[in-house]
């Protein structure tokens, strides 16, 4: 599906790894062990800038899990830990939209961060503040009407997106 945007720009979304995609899917169904091991299969692969955007998004997983079973210091330290990988990208990385996520993930531990020499007896994950993982299209080449991109001879391994209204 080819989209035009004013003047005739076709836009392009990467293909994201399919790994990827499932573990962002998995986790916004609240799959979070499912999804810790989609992620870290693909993390476990991953060398260079990418890796740690991974491990921060696994750590969130993981910090739900612990949360979710009631091991609060564990879902504690997860959420830091998943702030401190995930803080180097910004507002945005690979589509996800950090500052959107890392406000949800602090509003969702907000009984946890507050303690100070001991947890909270009645904490308690609370479904309704959950956050989902926000992923927006990536944008990564416009091409001219005629699909010709200037330098790059082949569009193979692109999907087009359709972001006609």
């Amino acid at each position: 599906m080819a989209a035009r945007a004013a003047g005739g720009i076709r836009l392009m979304a990467a293909n994201r790894d399919s790994r990827f995609l499932k573990g962002v899917r998995l986790f916004n169904e609240q799959e979070f062990f499912a999804c810790h091991d989609v992620l870290e299969d693909l993390w476990g692969e991953t060398l260079g800038h990418d890796r740690a955007f991974y491990q921060g998004l696994i750590h969130a997983a993981v910090a739900l899990f612990h949360f979710e079973g009631g091991n609060l210091g564990g879902a504690r330290k997860m959420y830091e830990s998943a702030r401190g990988y995930l803080l180097p990208y910004g507002t945005s990385h690979l589509g996800v939209d950090l500052e959107v996520f890392l406000s949800g993930l602090r509003a969702c531990f907000e009984p946890l961060l507050v303690a100070t020499n001991e947890y909270p007896s009645d904490a308690t994950l609370d479904p309704a503040l959950i956050p989902t993982i926000p992923l927006r299209p990536r944008m990564c080449e416009m091409s001219s009407p005629l699909g010709q991109t200037p330098g790059v001879s082949s569009q193979q391994g692109h999907e087009e997106l359709d972001v006609s209204g």
